[in-house]
């Protein structure tokens, strides 16, 4: 899928307080990384990956959604994580991408990247429902 690239400024700091909603929101983000690794040079991308994913988790925690909407979001974010991971591996020009153009390489206005091993295609709809969030908040210029 071939989103627009574009330069995408470093993240901001996340003050304290939004920290720890974080925190509450989301307790094993920083485990997602490892979850995701097929080697152990894995581990920094994915902590790249989580770096760019805050302000976009963070976004979601200000929205009036309910908490199964946000938690969907949030797991369907674990799943873009680990799809990113994987075509890395899978594709080795990627490998030489930065986390930011990988994300606006994968998402697009219409969704994500199918994922594999394959999902339903309810699951599959949902989770593109994310992507085309996470591709309109990118599109706004917000940080990622």
């Amino acid at each position: 899928m071939g989103g627009a690239h574009r330069k995408v400024s470093k993240p901001a700091i996340i003050p304290a307080d939004e920290a720890g909603a974080l925190n509450q929101f989301c307790p094993d983000l920083a485990n997602w990384p490892s979850s995701w690794r097929h080697e152990e040079a894995d581990v920094a991308v994915g902590q790249d990956i989580v770096t760019h994913l805050k302000p976009f988790l963070l976004d979601l925690l200000r929205q009036s959604l309910t908490d199964k909407t946000r938690a969907r979001h949030r797991d369907h974010l674990w799943m873009l994580g680990g799809e990113i991971i994987r075509r890395r591996h899978d594709d080795p020009d990627l490998t030489k991408q930065p986390v930011n153009e990988l994300l606006l390489y994968l998402i697009e206005e219409e969704g994500g990247p199918l994922i594999w091993p394959r999902i339903t295609e309810s699951h599959q709809n949902s989770f593109d429902a994310t992507c085309r969030k996470l591709y309109r908040f990118l599109q706004q210029g917000k940080t990622l």
